[in-house]
């Protein structure tokens, strides 16, 4: 049996990503070595770090997305508008469940989910 545990973003600015992601979790990452910036989030753990194959915006943003789970959709959809996330999609509503899609600084998608399950 697998367990996804972690994702990791490489980028071209490490710095602007991390700072922009300590908004997204409004904490500092809880690890900061070499470069690396990481925070644990619910049970995984999201790593942001130079890769020095990484130029610019990403290319093919909605390739790989992670969810972030929330009951607080909309409320955490203006939040991240606020703190300089890009809107791709507002809130809409799926089967009974709320997602909404954003973009980071170097324009990778993530979506904000109602948790499965409710």
């Amino acid at each position: 049996m697998l367990n996804l545990s972690s994702f990791m973003i490489g980028t071209h600015q490490p710095n602007e990503m991390a700072e922009f992601y300590k908004k997204v979790f409004d904490r500092p990452a809880d690890m900061n070595e070499g470069g690396w910036h990481g925070w644990k989030v619910g049970t995984g753990f999201l790593g942001i770090g130079e890769h020095s194959e990484v130029h610019g915006k990403s290319k093919e943003p909605q390739r790989v997305m992670f969810n972030l789970e929330t009951k607080e959709v909309k409320e955490e959809f203006e939040r991240l508008k606020e703190v300089g996330a890009t809107v791709i999609k507002e809130p809409y509503e799926m089967g009974g469940a709320w997602i909404a899609t954003l973009a980071d600084p170097d324009g990778n998608y993530f979506q904000l989910m109602t948790p499965w399950g409710e």
